[in-house]
């Protein structure tokens, strides 16, 4: 029997295909509010670039826009891609954040670019600058700490807020980082899930406790679409199903419409390609879904769960957030 444990939420604000980026962040705002509604624990967004179909690209930007419309869901990166800013500007975003928020703020960090290389040079950065990820974590936790005072530059908004920061990551990397600072960890089972089992045993055993957490606190990621049969939910799936695919094949686009025939757009190689990358899905009605999503967190016993339905339909992605209460594992406020 798997214990009973907060649920948040992952959003990358999908613009649908036909839809303005202005439509896409109005859907954005409108499944923050139901994930409040509905009594999820956090609302994350991820930031990405040079994607038509993901908006988040100024995550800190829409953060601000999401608290705004929002009352009481925390709400954060999930994550800010590191590599790619100073960490004295992401202290003084997320530190302005918290003086319009309050304590519902964390910080996420990811060492991946989040983008492609030609983007990340249009960024003014360079592929080595993700070797100084460990400093650049430290830099920023000073800048958002208490022991600024007298120093030659300071994080103004952003110091003394101590704003919760939290480590992502695939591999034992990210894993055995977050350990060593005693940080809270996300491993980004949700498309990645290959080194699940490695990254988070490893981060539990070597974790060292600290100012920021007394013992290891894991948040895993999972796609998670309900809907009141299987059929339905396996056919709105299917977006997020070409989404990868077109990921893979170095194609862009907005958000695509499901379809009855994934046969007609992808491989065989594709099709496995596609089913091992997002094998911690659970996809279907709330009877289908819930014994296998119960041994799931039976098998790993994270201390949170954050989900996340990029797909085209709005009504199939709120209706699927309504319907997260009859699973009866989770924390709901």
């Amino acid at each position: 029997m798997s214990k009973t444990i907060p649920l948040s939420f992952l959003d990358l604000a999908p613009v649908p295909q036909g839809k303005t980026i202005a439509e896409g962040i109005a859907q954005t705002v409108d499944t923050a509010q139901q994930a409040e509604k509905f009594g999820l624990n956090r609302y994350w967004m991820a930031e990405h670039h040079n994607m038509p179909g993901i908006a988040s690209a100024a995550t800190s930007v829409l953060l601000a826009h999401i608290g705004s419309q929002t009352k009481r869901i925390r709400i954060g990166a999930g994550g800010v891609m590191l590599p790619n800013h100073a960490p004295l500007v992401i202290a003084e975003q997320f530190g302005t954040l918290q003086a319009l928020y309050g304590d519902r703020v964390d910080l996420g960090l990811g060492r991946a670019p989040g983008t492609d290389g030609a983007t990340f040079q249009a960024l003014r950065r360079q592929m080595k600058d993700a070797e100084r990820f460990p400093q650049d974590v430290q830099e920023l936790m000073y800048f958002l700490g208490n022991d600024t005072d007298g120093s030659a530059v300071q994080a103004f908004p952003g110091a003394k807020s101590n704003i919760p920061i939290w480590i992502l990551g695939s591999s034992l990397f990210g894993a055995t980082l977050a350990a060593h600072f005693g940080l809270p960890y996300v491993f980004a089972s949700h498309f990645a899930p290959q080194m699940l089992e490695q990254a988070i045993t490893a981060y539990r055993e070597q974790f060292k406790p600290s100012a920021y957490l007394d013992k290891p606190y894991v948040m895993l990621a999972a796609n998670l679409l309900l809907a009141d049969d299987d059929a339905t939910a396996q056919y709105h799936f299917t977006s997020a199903q070409q989404s990868f695919v077109r990921l893979r094949r170095g194609e862009t686009g907005q958000m695509p419409k499901p379809t009855h025939d994934m046969d007609s757009i992808w491989s065989q190689a594709e099709k496995m390609m596609v089913d091992n990358a997002l094998s911690v899905s659970f996809i279907g009605s709330v009877e289908t879904v819930k014994p296998k999503l119960a041994a799931f967190l039976a098998q790993y016993e994270p201390d949170e769960l954050i989900v996340t339905a990029n797909i085209y339909d709005q009504a199939a992605r709120l209706r699927s957030l309504e319907l997260t209460s009859e699973l009866n594992l989770f924390t709901l406020q």
